[in-house]
């Protein structure tokens, strides 16, 4: 199963939101995101659990509890939508013979 873990302090490692999550059980991955510019943490990340009742219960006992100082939210990751991103039905220029005027 796929968690969302929101509000975490920018300073919070991986190792950090590994070991409260392993206390539930197996963790496969751990992803904190960072800003691509800056390479700065958001604030917010995924933990991958293969159990499923192990990442409910982690998801029951770590929502609105403190992890580094800071009460963290946990729940179940939703599904990234299919034309989310850069790329995807964004339109625009191009060129166009119509736009191409001789006289």
């Amino acid at each position: 199963m796929n968690i969302y873990v929101a509000n975490l302090g920018y300073g919070t490692s991986e190792s950090q939101v590994r070991d409260a999550f392993a206390a539930y059980g197996e963790v496969t991955s751990v992803k904190l995101i960072t800003d691509q510019v800056s390479g700065r943490p958001k604030g917010f990340g995924f933990v991958e659990m293969p159990n499923t009742s192990e990442a409910e219960t982690a998801i029951e006992e770590l929502n609105n509890s403190r992890l580094d100082s800071q009460v963290i939210v946990v729940n179940e990751a939703r599904p990234k939508p299919a034309n989310s991103g850069f790329g995807s039905n964004r339109g625009g220029g191009g060129y166009s013979r119509s736009n191409d005027r001789r006289y």
